[in-house]
């Protein structure tokens, strides 16, 4: 698959050979064509990245090379970022606040759907091609996602109805979106949501294009792999038993689940101090600041010289580089007792809202990138 990087033989055999002072971020162009094809293969309906989870011209590269043409946008940055690596992308606008700029932007990016989840948005788009799709944002209280999406963004179902009628009125396409939550790992959480989606489309009497059931997919970061395909079948299975031969096509917009597992992380121990403590290369204003919101991953080990450490551990608090106190993970780690200034501590699964959350506090949170063939 295409990388814009040479590609080294594996991660192990890049990190002990070479040295930098730097966290090194490890890409893995196979694993993440392996997650857009689980995808591909197993959700019935089409299948978009969301480019706010890595925006990266890596991942968005690989991604088109690997035939992914329809990619959802936030912003015009991430559409000029998109087009450049893929001229001719199908864009999906569904962050559904925009300013007058932005809007005017997106029409000349050619945005092909677009989400509102209200009235005052709906009328800032003005003028549409007759066609156009309007995915309206549907939220309803949901559980089993790690934080919910719907206290910024969203209809409740009487709204809904109104802006479904409203959308077919003015000869524009009325489709339907949702995102249960980060890191949803309950498929109840979609089949809920396709529930009132049926039954805000009968009641607004308009036949739904299509239904984005969103991201939301969960990710390893534990000891249990989730179980997509399973999400994927029920959802499949939700919606055709409730729409019969009416069934709008489906989308799905998977970011942190299709590009999360693709990237390794390994961060260097600087200084040992105290009663374990560690200082690493890396932290919270760097590649780890999602672990503020979401916790510290389990997806970590310790390595020495090319070979794992083992043997007892203990909990250990970890500070970042920086010079703030509050760059700290939120819990310890669990590490062998044995470690060392100069051992590495890899974090898998960490494509996902790592580089793109990073900041430069103090000089940090840079850091190499190597393409490798596994990890």
């Amino acid at each position: 698959m295409y990388s814009s990087l040479p590609i080294s033989s594996s991660l192990h055999a890049h990190l002990w050979q070479s040295y930098s002072d730097r966290p090194v971020l490890y890409f893995s162009p196979k694993v993440l064509h392996e997650s857009y094809q689980r995808f591909l293969l197993g959700f019935d309906g089409l299948v978009t990245y969301a480019v706010k989870a890595n925006a990266s011209s890596l991942v968005l590269d690989n991604l088109a090379s690997a035939g992914l043409t329809t990619f959802d946008v936030a912003s015009p940055a991430e559409m000029q970022t998109v087009r450049a690596a893929l001229p001719s992308a199908v864009l999906h606008y569904h962050n559904p606040v925009r300013s007058l700029v932005e809007i005017a932007e997106a029409k000349r990016f050619g945005v092909q759907s677009w989400a509102v989840d209200s009235q005052t948005e709906l009328d800032k788009l003005g003028a549409l091609a007759t066609g156009t799709e309007i995915a309206v944002r549907l939220h309803i209280p949901v559980a089993g996602a790690a934080y919910d999406f719907g206290e910024k963004f969203g209809a409740g179902p009487e709204q809904v109805v109104a802006l479904l009628r409203r959308v077919k009125q003015r000869g524009l396409t009325p489709s339907l979106t949702f995102h249960p939550g980060t890191q949803c790992t309950d498929p109840a959480a979609w089949v809920r949501y396709i529930e009132v989606a049926h039954a805000v489309s009968q009641r607004a009497e308009v036949d739904l294009e299509r239904v984005n059931v969103g991201g939301g997919f969960a990710v390893w970061r534990d000891r249990q792999a989730p179980d997509l395909e399973r999400v994927f079948t029920q959802i499949s299975d939700c919606v055709k038993a409730l729409f019969g031969e009416k069934s709008p096509a489906l989308v799905c917009e998977p970011g942190r689940a299709m590009v999360a597992s693709a990237f390794t992380l390994a961060t260097q121990i600087k200084a040992l101090r105290g009663l374990r403590t560690v200082f690493l290369n890396d932290g919270v204003y760097g590649l780890l600041s999602e672990f503020r919101d979401l916790g510290v991953s389990q997806r970590y080990q310790a390595w020495r010289a090319g070979s794992k450490l083992a043997g007892p551990s203990a909990a250990y608090t970890v500070f970042g580089p920086t010079c703030d106190s509050i760059d700290k993970l939120p819990s310890p780690l669990h590490l062998p007792k044995s470690i060392q200034e100069g051992d590495y501590l890899l974090f898998s699964e960490i494509g996902a809202y790592s580089l793109s959350l990073a900041t430069a506090f103090n000089g940090y949170g840079g850091c190499e990138i190597v393409a490798v063939t596994d990890f």
